[in-house]
Formats: C-alpha cells, structure tokens, sequence
C-alpha cells in the first residue's frame, strides 16, 4: 500500500500525447489528468484534442493517435475556459513536466491570450525525483516501484496513473530522503535553477537572472538590455517559447521600473 500524498490544496497529475516535441510549436492531442485533493478524492479526465495540424507519422507511432481519430474532437480553444478552471489554484505534477508537458501547456493558454500564471503553483516533476534516485524510464520505474508492467504506455491515462503512483512508492521507499509535503517534493524535483521552462535563463546563487545561451550566456540580464536593448526585441520577435518571452518581458519591465524611480 503506498503512502497518501500529503496535500495543503489541489494538485494534479497530468500528461500529454502531442503532435511533436517542440515546446513552442506542437500541440496537443491527447490530455489526461487525476485532480487529487486534500482529503484524497480523485477527479479525473482524458480527452482527444483536434490540434489544429497534421500529425506525424513519428509521433503517431509513439502514442497511437493519428489525424482521423481527432478530425472530431474539440480544439484547445474549445476546451480551455473549463481546463483553466479546473487547474486553476492547483499545484501539478507528472513525468518530465517541468521540461515539456507545462511548458507545452502554457504555450496553449497562451495562444489564447489566457495567462496561466503557474508562479504560485508547486510543479512537482516525478522523473526527475527518480532520475535523481534510480535513473530510469516511466515504465522501468513502474515496473521498479510498484512492481507492475505498465501496459499501455504512452497511453495519457495509463502514463498518469502510473506517475500518480510512483510517486506514492517513492514516499515509502525513500522516507530519510524525501518529505511527504508538496513545496519540498517540487524543490527536490527541480533539476537546475531555471527561470523559465526552456532554460534560456538561470538563476545564479542571488537570484539574479543570467542568460543561458548565446552569446551573452552568463551574463546578468539586466546589463545585456541596458548595454543592448535591441537584444531584448531580437527575443520577442524570435522563436521562443512565450514563458521565455514572459520572463524575459518582467525582468525587462523590473530593471526599467527601478531606473525610471532611482
């Protein structure tokens, strides 16, 4: 029996089967989550997502899902308002969903001109927490964990229930290492100091923010804008996720702020 998460609020577990790996580009076509609150009832819901695009021939060979099994199903558009509400206030997590399946999320509120703000959410990411431990994969660390073959994976239900339950095994099999509190478990989780979810840009040992890339990699952000604020638009309008672009955005309006009252 594994242990029950302990829970302040809301937190859910969620994955996404997508037309492809390219956090700003892809979309989504298949979101399956489990809602578990704090006095350890579940929700949950998987659904079809038409994405709007073709979907490769690559990706339907991982997940299974091609054109025609979403031709009828309801656009991000359509689905979002009720989405938003249901994760809203709520605290995530899932397998590699620091790196892919919230940052991909986003992207979609973001389309829609729909904040979703995740800066007051706790992102517990699962994976990390066993590559940190074990190193494996999700169905290695099913099989290792809960001692069960994961069938259907890459099926968004299946792979989310699975990560549920992982998690719960990793709270019995590693109490001297992990805590069962949500705000612990999402700092254990974190495999860097990212500021955004690309990893553009870091944060170093006082919080300041540095780029991570490029040529100004490892310079503060806010002396490469002053020095070269032509560098601030080049992001803006370039290929970037919109988390970038948002965090890059506030660091921007923060440094101008503190220079226009100083």
């Amino acid at each position: 029996m594994n242990m029950k998460l302990k829970l302040s609020k809301p937190i859910i577990f969620f994955d996404l089967e997508t037309t492809g790996v390219d956090v700003a580009k892809d979309r989504i076509v298949e979101l399956c989550y489990i809602k578990v609150f704090p006095n350890g009832n579940e929700e949950s819901k998987s659904m079809r997502i038409n994405p709007g695009m073709p979907i490769p021939k690559a990706s339907t060979e991982v997940h299974g899902i091609t054109d025609a099994d979403v031709a009828d199903c309801p656009k991000f558009s359509d689905i979002a308002d009720d989405l938003y509400a249901t994760f809203d206030g709520c605290d995530l997590a899932g397998f590699n969903s620091n790196k892919f399946d919230i940052p991909l999320l986003c992207e979609e509120f973001f389309r829609l001109n729909m904040n979703f703000d995740i800066s007051k959410c706790k992102c517990v990411d699962v994976q990390n927490i066993y590559h940190k431990l074990e190193r494996r994969t999700l169905v290695a660390a099913y099989k290792y964990y809960c001692g069960k073959d994961l069938e259907n994976a890459h099926s968004a239900f299946a792979d989310t229930r699975a990560t549920l339950e992982v998690l719960e095994a990793q709270l019995d099999k590693y109490p001297e290492d992990l805590k069962n509190d949500i705000s612990f478990l999402s700092e254990y989780s974190k495999m860097n100091n990212n500021a955004d979810f690309a990893g553009r840009m870091i944060y170093d040992e006082n919080g300041e923010v540095l780029f991570n890339f490029g040529k100004h990699k490892g310079r503060k952000v806010v002396d490469v804008l002053r020095i070269e604020p032509s560098y601030y638009n080049w992001m803006m309008q370039g290929d970037f996720p919109q988390n970038t672009k948002q965090v890059l955005q506030k660091v921007y309006l923060t440094s101008k702020n503190k220079r226009t009252h100083s």
